[in-house]
C-alpha cells in the first residue's frame, strides 16, 4: 500500500464512519408531490429522479484521483411522502386480496417474500460508446417507437442520461476550483465521451454506477465482471507505456476505498465483483486485474466492495494460488465459484451458453447473466423445514400450537402408512407454497414496472432497448425470480430419518415421533439417540446422499417449472445469509434427532452434527449432488479451526471442492477464542471481519444472535 492509499484509507474511513449529509429523498418525493406532479406519469418520475440526482451535493477534495461520491447512510428526513414511490404496500394489498392466506403463511414462517432484489448491468455501453453515445441509440428508437409506451420508456432514458451528465459536470467545476485540473478534464470526457484510458474506464464507470444506485436503491446491485471490462483499457495503457501496473493498483484501491466509503455503515449492503472467469470461446480469463483486485482486497481491511473469484475449467497453478491465499490472508472475505459448475448449470437450464459464459455473483452468492437480468434475481425464501414440521404435525407449529389450515393432512405423519406416499404429498405442498412466494413477485412487478422504472438502469439491461420496455415491464431478457429454499440440508436429514426410523427399520411408530418430537424429545432421549445414529447427509454415504441428490432436484424442478409473468423461471438460490439464528428460532424439535433451537445448515453445506466423518466426506456427499440442479447458485460454508489451517490444506481441500464439481466456496479461519473475546470487548476488535454468509462483515457490528450462530459453527480440524 502507497503512503497515498494509507491516507486516503483513512480519510474515506472517518467520512464513511460520519457519513454525509443528503436530501436526495426527501428531494425525490417532493418533486413527485409538487414540482412534477402533473406530468405524465413517467415523465414525473422521471424529471423526479433526474432533479434529485442532480441537487445531490457535490463531495470533492483535492487529492482525489476519481469523481464522484454519494452516501448511504445520512438521509434527511422526508418531509413529504409519495404514494407512488411505495414499491410494496399496493403490490402487497393484490397479494392479499388474490390469496387471503398469504398472512396467515408468513405469520407461520413458511414463506417470506419482498419487491427487492439484486442486479448488475452492462456498464460497458457507456465505457465504450459514451453516455452520448448510448443517447444516440435512444435517440434512434425514439423515432419510430412502437407504441406510446415505448415512446415514455426512451423519453425517460434521456432524462436520465441528462441528469447523469449534470450531475458529472457539477464536479468538473468542483475540481477546477480545487486546482485539480487533471481530474476536472478528464470528467469533461468521461462518461460523456468513450473512455480512452485505463483511467478514462474506471472514472467512467463509477460515476454511473453512483448515479444508477440512486435509481435502485438496494444493496446488492453488482458491478459483475469489472476487471474482465476494464482489462482491455489497461492491456492498451500498458503496451503504450501510459500507464503501470503498480498506478493500476493504486487506481482500484482508491476505487475500492470509495464504494467502501459510501456505503460504510452497512456492512451486508452486497455490492460484489467477479472477477477471473471464462471468456465465450472457453479459455480462462482471468487476466493481471484478476490478481491485482484481489490482491487489493487482501491488502485493504474493507468490507466493500465484495470480491469473488470465478475459476475456470482446467485452472493453472497461479489462480488456485491466489484462490488460496485470498481464503488464508483475507480476512474471511473470500468466496471461490467454480465456473464448469456454474455455466452447467445455467446451460441446463435453457440459457445458451453465450450468455451463462458471462455469468456474475449477486450481492450475496446469486447467479444471473451481466446485463440480463431485472432487480428480481433474489427475493426471499422459504423455510423447507418450517414446511416439513407443519407436514408432519398436519399443520400445528411445534413452537406455539397453533394450527395453520394449509396441509395436505391434517393427521400429519400419522395419516401415512410409507414413505413414498408421504414424501409425495411433502413434495406436492412445498411446490403449491413455493409457486404461491414466487406468485407474489408477479404482482410486485406489476407495480414496480409501474414505480420504479429504472430508466437508466434498464437501457443497460437486454433486450430492453429493443422491447421498448422497462427491465420490469418485460424488457429484460430473463425476467426470472430467484429465492433460497431454506435448510434444505435438515430437511433431507429429517426426511432420511423418517424414512429409515418410521417405515424401513421401525425405530419407532409415527404417533412416538410425533410426541417426541412435540415433547422437544423430553422423556425421549433414547429415541433422538437412535435417530441421530441413522445416516445423513455429509457422511458419504450413498443412501443418506442418494435421498439429498432427489430433494435437491425436486425442489429445484419445483422453482423452475413456475413461469414468471413475462416468461422467465424460477430459480432456487441455496444460501442461508443471515437467517440461520431466526430459521432456528422458527424450529421446534426435528426428526433427524436435533432439539428446537438448534442452527440449521448453511446453503447446501451438511448439517454440523452430521459432519462427523471429517470435511473431505462432507466435500464427497455435496459432490454426488447434481449441480445442474442449483440454476441460481449453490453456496457451502467451510469454517476451519484457525490453529490447523494453512496454504497446503486449504489447497487440497479447494482442489477436492472443484473436483467434485462444487460450486461456490466460502469459509472462515478466525480462531474461536479470538471471537468470544470480540464480543467481550468489541472496542478492542473494530478491525476484525467473519464470513456470516454470502457477505462479510465486522464481527462486532453484527446482532447478537448472529455472532453467537459465527461462534457455534463447527470447525473443521484434523
Amino acid at each position: 500500500m502507497t503512503d497515498r492509499i494509507k491516507r486516503i484509507h483513512e480519510e474515506c474511513r472517518i467520512r464513511g464512519l460520519a457519513g454525509m449529509p443528503t436530501h436526495f429523498m426527501s428531494d425525490l418525493h417532493g418533486a413527485v408531490l409538487g414540482r412534477y406532479k402533473n406530468l405524465p406519469h413517467y415523465e414525473k418520475l422521471a424529471r423526479s429522479m433526474a432533479y434529485a440526482i442532480e441537487n445531490q451535493p457535490v463531495f470533492a477534495y483535492e487529492g482525489d484521483g476519481i469523481g464522484g461520491r454519494v452516501y448511504y447512510n445520512k438521509e434527511a428526513p422526508v418531509e413529504q411522502y409519495s404514494p407512488e414511490l411505495d414499491w410494496e404496500s399496493e403490490a402487497y394489498a393484490k397479494i392479499k386480496e388474490f390469496c387471503p392466506e398469504v398472512e396467515l403463511l408468513r405469520e407461520s414462517r413458511m414463506i417470506n417474500a419482498s419487491n427487492k432484489g439484486h442486479v448488475s448491468w452492462r456498464y460497458d455501453r457507456i465505457l465504450s460508446g459514451g453516455a452520448l453515445g448510448l443517447k444516440s441509440e435512444v435517440e434512434k428508437y425514439l423515432e419510430n417507437p412502437k407504441d406510446e409506451d415505448a415512446r415514455a420508456f426512451y423519453e425517460g432514458i434521456l432524462i436520465m442520461i441528462d441528469a447523469l451528465l449534470s450531475f458529472n459536470d457539477k464536479h468538473v467545476k468542483e475540481y477546477e476550483k480545487l486546482g485539480n485540473f487533471e481530474l476536472a478534464e478528464r470528467m469533461k470526457r468521461v462518461p460523456r465521451y468513450p473512455a480512452e484510458s485505463f483511467r478514462d474506464a474506471v472514472q467512467s464507470y463509477f460515476m454511473q454506477h453512483i448515479v444508477v444506485m440512486r435509481e435502485n436503491p438496494y444493496g446488492g446491485n453488482s458491478p459483475g465482471r469489472l476487471d474482465y471490462f476494464l482489462w482491455p483499457y489497461l492491456e492498451r495503457d500498458l503496451e503504450k507505456g501510459a500507464c503501470t501496473l503498480e498506478e493500476a493498483k493504486e487506481l482500484i484501491a482508491e476505487l475500492f476505498l470509495r464504494i467502501d466509503e459510501r456505503i460504510y455503515n452497512a456492512d451486508g449492503w452486497g455490492e460484489t465483483i467477479v472477477v477471473g472467469g471464462t471468456h465465450p470461446d472457453g479459455t480462462s480469463a482471468v487476466n493481471p486485474l484478476t490478481y491485482i483486485m484481489v490482491e487489493t482486497m487482501i491488502e485493504l481491511n474493507i468490507t466493500h466492495p465484495l470480491v469473488y473469484v470465478r475459476v475456470p475449467e482446467n485452472p493453472d497453478e497461479k489462480i488456485i494460488d491466489l484462490c488460496v491465499r485470498y481464503m488464508v490472508e483475507g480476512s474471511n472475505r473470500a468466496q471461490i465459484l467454480y465456473d464448469p459448475a456454474i455455466i452447467g448449470a445455467m446451460v441446463s437450464s435453457g440459457v445458451p451458453y453465450s450468455d451463462a459464459v458471462n455469468y456474475y455473483c449477486g450481492g450475496c452468492m446469486e447467479i444471473g447473466v451481466q446485463g440480463m437480468n431485472s432487480d428480481f434475481l433474489y427475493l426471499g425464501w422459504v423455510n423447507t423445514s418450517k414446511m416439513l414440521e407443519f407436514m408432519i404435525t398436519g399443520g400445528v407449529c411445534l413452537k406455539t400450537g397453533k394450527r395453520y389450515p394449509a396441509f395436505v393432512s391434517e393427521r400429519g405423519l400419522l395419516g401415512y402408512s410409507d414413505f413414498e406416499s408421504f414424501y409425495r404429498d411433502f413434495i406436492a405442498e412445498a411446490k403449491r407454497l413455493v409457486h404461491l412466494s414466487l406468485k407474489q413477485q408477479d404482482f410486485y412487478t406489476e407495480n414496480t414496472e409501474r414505480n420504479r422504472p429504472s430508466f437508466l438502469l434498464s437501457s443497460m439491461l437486454d433486450d430492453c432497448l429493443e422491447r421498448g420496455r422497462n427491465m420490469h415491464g418485460g424488457g429484460v431478457r430473463y425476467h426470472d425470480y430467484g429465492a433460497t429454499p431454506l435448510a434444505l440440508p435438515n430437511t433431507i436429514d429429517s426426511l432420511i430419518a423418517i424414512k429409515r426410523g418410521v417405515f424401513e427399520d421401525k425405530i419407532c411408530t409415527a404417533e412416538e415421533l410425533v410426541s417426541a418430537l412435540k415433547a422437544d424429545f423430553e422423556g425421549y432421549e433414547a429415541l433422538r439417540y437412535k435417530l441421530k445414529s441413522l445416516p445423513k447427509y455429509g457422511m458419504d454415504n450413498d443412501e443418506a446422499d442418494a435421498l439429498a441428490s432427489r430433494v435437491m432436484s425436486d425442489f429445484s424442478d419445483m422453482y423452475q417449472s413456475f413461469e414468471t409473468v413475462h416468461g422467465g423461471k424460477g430459480k432456487p438460490i441455496i444460501l442461508t445469509f443471515t437467517y440461520a439464528p431466526a430459521a432456528a428460532r422458527m424450529l421446534g424439535a426435528r426428526a433427524d434427532g436435533c432439539k428446537s433451537g438448534e442452527l440449521v445448515a448453511h446453503g447446501i453445506t451438511p448439517h454440523a452434527s452430521s459432519m462427523t466423518k471429517g470435511i473431505t466426506a462432507a466435500i464427497n456427499s455435496v459432490g454426488k449432488l447434481k449441480y445442474e440442479c442449483f440454476t441460481g447458485g449453490a453456496s457451502t460454508m467451510w469454517d476451519f479451526d484457525s490453529s490447523w489451517v494453512n496454504e497446503d490444506i486449504i489447497r487440497a481441500i479447494l482442489k477436492t471442492f472443484i473436483d467434485k464439481n462444487g460450486q461456490i466456496f466460502q469459509g472462515n479461519t478466525t480462531s474461536v477464542d479470538e471471537l468470544i473475546e470480540a464480543k467481550s470487548n468489541p472496542e478492542n476488535y473494530k478491525h476484525l471481519i467473519v464470513r456470516v454468509g454470502g457477505y462479510s462483515a465486522r464481527f462486532v457490528n453484527l446482532r447478537p444472535d448472529l455472532q453467537d450462530e459465527i461462534i457455534q459453527r463447527m470447525r473443521h480440524s484434523r
